[in-house]
């Protein structure tokens, strides 16, 4: 099982569309694979399931939110604790016991299957309060206190949790664009993660965030590996992080010479990308891919360009865009955009399969 993030600390530039679909490309491949939503704004939540649903999920956590966890277990009868947990729970809803320092859960709810290979452990608003947890607990886990390290690490145990049960290939962890204390224990401990990038400053000066960021994380890590116990390390994964690369992401297309088929402006942009990342991420997050692959957006053109309105009919009908032409619920007012766009939706397909194996080439070196 591999443990994969897509991250940028510039948003808008269609991470979670690209999470969604390179998980179902995966899918429909015939890999395993896990969605984590791991972003407090639960954006990937809202493209897998329908509101009601996320409703169906939330409501009968709300309590133990706002009363405690262990307190209203104890309160329970023994039929709704396992009705509770017998049911997909959110992410922070697995995190609460973590969060609240007491004992794990007795069982461990099932994912949310979305496909027959493809299974989504929720997001929910509340998880700030756990990267607060974080934040307190940080300057304890030096002194490899056992709370302060589980809370480190428990994300990526939830991954390792699940897949002992679920035997998946790939866990997805989607997070949001910040550069705070919880994707610090997110990144830091999957085994690898790429950025999306649109072909602007920003994203050149959000590559340089993220580069002084990552030095400063594993300067912490490596701190932290070299004061606690052998047996304490065993909770994080025996390598920090590996930069996959890059892909430029929801580009505009132009008819022109060059093969991207990006404006001047962008173009311009698009090729200073691998000199920012050579200037800024350290070499030794990705020695293992060939000095080709480092210059090259992953995929190459596969998913460079938009796709206009395509990604908000996917979500409407909570499926990847490949699948909208064969839906027999359209209503009226997408019937004829999709009818008359069949073609290159279908083709939509094709792209993500060619970004996804381009993705597992590089992440097998990992």
């Amino acid at each position: 099982m591999k443990t994969l993030s897509i991250f940028n600390n510039k948003g808008g530039v269609g991470k979670t569309t690209l999470t969604y679909h390179l998980a179902h490309s995966l899918a429909e491949s015939g890999k395993k694979v896990l969605l984590i939503d791991a972003d407090p704004q639960c954006n990937l939540t809202i493209c897998c399931i329908a509101p009601d649903t996320i409703e169906k999920i939330w409501e009968p956590e709300n309590k133990y939110f706002d009363q405690g966890l262990e307190i209203t277990l104890k309160a329970n009868k023994k039929t709704e604790t396992k009705t509770l947990l017998d049911n997909t729970r959110s992410l922070h809803f697995l995190l609460l016991p973590t969060e609240e320092g007491t004992g794990e859960l007795s069982s461990q709810p099932p994912p949310l299957k979305i496909t027959k290979n493809l299974d989504l452990i929720p997001g929910r608003l509340t998880l700030h309060s756990f990267e607060e947890k974080i934040s307190s607990r940080w300057s304890d886990a030096y002194r490899g206190d056992s709370l302060a390290i589980r809370t480190l690490t428990k994300i990526r145990n939830i991954a390792e949790q699940y897949n002992e049960i679920n035997t998946y290939d790939f866990v997805i962890i989607d997070t949001s664009p910040s550069l705070g204390i919880l994707n610090k224990t997110i990144i830091s401990t999957v085994d690898g993660f790429f950025i999306p990038a649109y072909p602007d400053l920003f994203s050149l000066y959000g590559i340089r965030n993220i580069g002084k960021s990552l030095s400063k994380w594993k300067k912490d890590f490596d701190a932290l590996y070299g004061l606690i116990s052998s047996e304490k390390r065993k909770l994080f994964p025996k390598n920090f992080v590996s930069f996959l690369g890059y892909t430029i992401y929801n580009a505009k297309k132009y008819a022109n010479k060059h093969k991207w088929g990006l404006a001047e402006a962008h173009l311009q942009f698009a090729h200073k990308i691998p000199d920012e990342i050579r200037k800024n991420i350290s070499s030794e997050l990705y020695s293992k891919l060939t000095e080709h692959e480092i210059s090259l957006p992953i995929g190459d053109v596969s998913v460079m360009h938009t796709h206009n309105t395509f990604p908000t009919l996917a979500q409407f009908y909570h499926v990847p865009m490949w699948k909208t032409p064969n839906l027999r619920n359209l209503i009226s007012e997408h019937s004829n955009t999709i009818s008359g766009s069949k073609e290159r939706l279908l083709e939509t397909k094709e792209m993500y399969d060619k970004f996804s194996t381009d993705l597992l080439n590089r992440l097998s070196k990992v």
